[in-house]
């Protein structure tokens, strides 16, 4: 296995992706109330802005700054998969690795991670996440998906309320 290094920069901006371990389930957003009280927890001990996110069924997309002199959001997430995960029922499927280690099943171990560079970087990342329930085909239009920021960014007047409204069949990829 290739030895992947996450890059660390003290007060960064962040864009994650994080599944769940059973793809096909709907746990984020059938539980989105424990998540958001997750986040809420670990922010209290650990602060960090969330300039962007949305919750799908299966996985989630977020944009982090973090505050300045500070670059660990690997235990961030580790606070919110571990607080979602004991206020769930323990009845997911767990492997041998994962029940040999004393793990839950709810989610994949690792996470997707990338750094943003610049504004442009960062407002291409923003639309992305906020368009990710019309590419995934659940909704029509973005502001028909409640478990996002794109509510909150229209408010501030980042976006129009109709904003990003449909993709054609070929931009679902």
């Amino acid at each position: 296995m290739t030895a992947y290094r996450r890059n660390f920069v003290q007060g960064g901006c962040f864009f994650f992706t994080v599944n769940l371990a059973e793809r096909k389930l709907s746990l984020l957003t059938e539980h989105v109330e424990l998540l958001r009280a997750a986040f809420r927890e670990t922010h209290r001990r650990h602060p960090f802005t969330i300039e962007a996110i949305v919750v799908l069924p299966d996985h989630l997309h977020t944009v982090w700054t973090l505050p300045e002199g500070d670059a660990d959001f690997a235990t961030r997430w580790q606070l919110i998969k571990s607080a979602f995960s004991r206020r769930l029922p323990s009845n997911e499927r767990i492997s041998q690795s994962r029940s040999a280690k004393g793990e839950r099943g709810v989610w994949q171990r690792r996470y997707w991670e990338h750094t943003i560079r610049d504004e442009n970087d960062f407002v291409r990342h923003v639309d992305y996440v906020h368009i990710n329930p019309v590419k995934h085909g659940l909704v029509d239009r973005v502001r028909d998906w409640a478990a996002s920021s794109f509510h909150r960014h229209v408010e501030l007047g980042n976006y129009p309320a109709d904003s990003a409204g449909d993709l054609s069949d070929d931009d679902r990829d």
